[in-house]
């Protein structure tokens, strides 16, 4: 295999194999402790602007497929790992995790010692670096991941998101038959229905209940999926849609999804929130959740080297019962710089005591930091969507 190196702004060198693209990519470089899920996580637009490193030491052992996929392009700017495999072994694989890569042009490095790697971000924070089989030059390699712009500031939203409105209506994902009313991925449903007649139908979902418009920020599907599953009629739109906009489509609620970087950089997006609350019920997850904050008028801040995997302890501190969660962020609300007497704090992060959710006393309001609708899971905190159907159920009756 092809010599590649990964160069930190710090100066630190990791020399390893070239797998996937050949080429150079910069980014900062957080690591990922999910065992499994990494075509999630390479599809997660919530990764924009970011190297990816995850700690499990045997990565795409049971291949690639085109269901597992959470956006229509791979949303990371490179990929290191101690060992890509290259035989995987499961029956819905279509490709190895290398010809993936390729295929869409993402630079990976395997072959380092990515428990180094970790421990050193954990360390030091998470920082700029870059990969590259080109220049094997580390003091120039050092000078170019220095000069990466990083994420502060920037608005990395406008690169994953959409351009103009679109409905959804694709549910959960079956056994027998793939994706429900699935128009994207059309090689799913025939696929399986061909190798797993034997398998009965699920029975069919009630009707849609509400109409929900989702702001896409880099929405992962398997958001819209499930709020499909909870009984929503979706229309997405883009991070810039106008609040007059939204409220013309006379929704139930409004969604603010999950997206990559800084939530300073989307100022309109904030503006944009500012004149929904208090006209409809409002959930928000991740990046959401955080421009939710800044809407209420609080700050937000970097942390060192963020939550990225599916292992986060999180406390309900409305129930008690602690949630082991998907978490993909490196900034955070302070709930401190938010008047207490106009939001609640309602969950918090036990490994660092870091805000999670927090909900409006008075309004139907309410953000986590955290995923929900993970796919591959943990799926302890699904719980969430029921919620949201509740508040705008109660919302209705109201009016």
């Amino acid at each position: 295999m092809k010599r590649a190196l990964l160069a930190l702004a710090d100066g630190t060198i990791f020399e390893g194999r070239s797998f996937g693209a050949e080429g150079e990519t910069v980014g900062e470089v957080v690591f990922n402790t999910s065992m499994t899920g990494y075509q999630e996580v390479l599809t997660d637009p919530s990764y924009k602007g970011q190297m990816v490193v995850m700690t499990y030491p045997l990565i795409g052992n049971y291949g690639i497929n085109p269901e597992d996929v959470e956006s229509s392009a791979l949303a990371v700017e490179g990929f290191i790992v101690k060992e890509a495999c290259s035989y995987p072994s499961n029956w819905r694989s279509t490709q190895t995790l290398d010809s993936y890569l390729k295929e869409h042009g993402i630079v990976g490095i395997q072959g380092i010692d990515t428990r180094a790697l970790t421990r050193h971000l954990r360390d030091h924070g998470a920082m700029e670096g870059i990969i590259s089989t080109q220049d094997l030059n580390p003091d120039s390699l050092m000078i170019k991941a220095k000069a990466s712009p990083g994420l502060i500031g920037r608005d990395l939203v406008k690169e994953v998101a959409c351009t103009s409105p679109y409905p959804w209506h694709e549910g959960p994902w079956q056994l027998s038959r793939g994706y429900e009313d699935s128009s994207r991925f059309k090689v799913q449903g025939s696929r399986l229905a061909d190798q797993l007649k034997l398998f009965p139908k699920p029975e069919t979902r009630n009707p849609k209940l509400f109409k929900v418009v989702a702001y896409d920020c880099g929405i992962k599907l398997n958001i819209l999926r499930k709020l499909v599953e909870a009984g929503c009629g979706v229309t997405v739109v883009p991070p810039d849609a106008p609040a007059s906009t939204v409220l013309d489509l006379a929704p139930d609620g409004i969604f603010l999804s999950n997206g990559p970087g800084d939530p300073e950089g989307v100022p309109y997006l904030i503006d944009n929130v500012q004149k929904l609350i208090g006209k409809k019920p409002i959930f928000g997850i991740c990046l959401g959740h955080q421009i939710l904050g800044l809407a209420f008028g609080g700050r937000t801040y970097k942390l060192k080297f963020g939550h990225h995997g599916g292992n986060q302890p999180v406390k309900d501190l409305t129930t008690g019962k602690v949630e082991i969660t998907t978490q993909n962020h490196g900034f955070a609300v302070d709930i401190a710089s938010i008047p207490e007497s106009e939001i609640e704090l309602t969950h918090v992060n036990l490994n660092d005591q870091t805000l999670e959710g927090m909900r409006h006393r008075r309004l139907p309001i309410f953000s986590v930091q955290y995923h929900p609708e993970a796919s591959p899971g943990p799926h302890d905190a699904g719980y969430l969507f029921q919620r949201f159907i509740e508040l705008m159920a109660q919302a209705g009756a109201h009016r």
